[in-house]
């Protein structure tokens, strides 16, 4: 599809250069996820000053053509409509006796319709139904200027002369559609993105937005089309991925009754952090809804196995032996059990990170995040992990904090009833 389209566009440019051509998304949830906007990437410059919110989006346009992955850039609104002006010499009209009104039923019936400015209807005697009645010259009979200066005007005693005799007739430009946003007139610039991904190309309109340095005053430059649902939509899987983080240190906290070993546990998610950033850019996968979704999935597997690790150490270091020797018995006897779950894991996300199947570029990012979450966990949790528990419970450091009355080391340490 994007080879047809590039093919079309020069074609178009070869054949049609004086014409401006834009594929637009069809489908209705494009559009939605675009806010109204025609195109992925729309600059809307907005002015209570029409002239000045089209000067400075001119010199906006020529920034952004540099850009070499948008496409079809051009204005929102018809800014050059081609119109005929007709200018009335009323000193001559006045000696003719031709009124205004006269040269505009003329040119109504020449260039459009009567219908919507001058209605007559007529009834049918024998049904009774009423028909409208429209006056219009046949378009094949006025296609020209020159045409149009011979059109006749009614003039004193109902004769008739050419409007070429009581007005000059030019052709030029006018603005053929307003859009306002919040009471202010609106020029905006759309374009498409072929050959990148969106967060890139907004990310180089912006920079190009920011080299044009401030607006004059009384202009705003917005940047719109799908880049702010996606601004948003990155926003809030940043902030629930640091939520997610912040409750499970918490509910650790609560099971192990210890902040020391909750900070154990959760020391493996910037390792998985690492891991899901490492493989996207290896794999030159972006930043999305599917790779937010694959870390927050490997971050609890990775949890999980940090959870099996500190348990299993912690346990035989309140057994009386030493910090660092319990937690190298705890790597070594949950050695097997981490690398199954973690190896069955990557496996099963190894179809879908390879994107085999129809559409299967769509849930690649996720698959991929997964295993590269789990690898940097896994590293985390095998070398990473008995280091920071050996440093954070060793013997040899301060008192435990631990609200465990199981616990000796914890100040709220209860020592169980001697057997009788």
């Amino acid at each position: 599809m994007v080879a047809l389209r590039e093919a079309l566009r020069r074609r178009f440019h070869q054949e049609l250069p004086d014409i401006e051509v834009s594929f637009e998304p069809a489908d209705i949830v494009s559009r939605v996820m675009s806010f109204g906007a025609n195109t992925p990437i729309e600059v809307a410059v907005s002015s209570a000053n029409l002239g000045a919110a089209r000067a400075f989006a001119e010199k906006l346009r020529n920034a952004l053509s540099g850009i070499d992955v948008l496409r079809d850039l051009q204005y929102g609104q018809l800014l050059d409509y081609p119109t005929v002006n007709v200018d009335i010499d009323r000193e001559k009209a006045g000696v003719m006796g031709v009124r205004t009104s006269d040269v505009a039923r003329s040119l109504t019936a020449a260039t459009a319709s009567s219908r919507f400015t001058s209605p007559i209807y007529w009834a049918d005697a024998n049904s009774g139904v009423a028909y409208q009645v429209q006056v219009q010259i046949p378009k094949p009979d006025m296609a020209s200027i020159e045409e149009l200066q011979n059109l006749p005007v009614s003039g004193r005693g109902n004769s008739s002369i050419p409007l070429r005799s009581v007005a000059k007739i030019s052709t030029g430009t006018t603005i053929g559609q307003y859009e306002r946003y919040n009471m202010q007139r609106v020029v905006s610039i759309t374009a498409n993105v072929e050959g990148s991904d969106l967060g890139t190309a907004a990310n180089r309109v912006t920079a190009a937005i920011d080299s044009l340095g401030e607006p004059p005053a009384g202009v705003s430059v917005a940047l719109r089309g799908q880049v702010m649902p996606m601004e948003e939509m990155l926003g809030g899987l940043e902030s629930g991925l640091f939520i997610a983080i912040a409750v499970i240190f918490l509910l650790l906290a609560a099971n192990f009754q210890s902040i020391r070993l909750a900070t154990v546990v959760i020391a493996s998610a910037p390792a998985v952090i690492a891991g899901v950033a490492l493989v996207l850019w290896s794999t030159g996968t972006t930043l999305n809804v599917q790779s937010f979704i694959g870390a927050i999935m490997a971050i609890g597997v990775a949890v999980a196995n940090a959870i099996l690790l500190v348990t299993f150490a912690e346990r035989s270091r309140v057994e009386g032996r030493a910090a660092n020797d319990a937690v190298i018995d705890a790597a070594r006897s949950r050695l097997r059990p981490i690398l199954m779950t973690s190896f069955a894991m990557m496996a099963g996300m190894l179809p879908m990170a390879l994107g085999l199947g129809d559409s299967g570029e769509q849930s690649a990012p996720l698959g991929r995040a997964v295993i590269g979450g789990l690898l940097g966990a896994l590293c985390a949790t095998l070398w990473i992990l008995p280091a920071v528990f050996s440093l954070l419970r060793n013997r040899a450091s301060t008192r435990s904090r631990s609200l465990d009355p199981r616990d000796p080391e914890s100040r709220h340490y209860i020592a169980p009833a001697p057997s009788p």
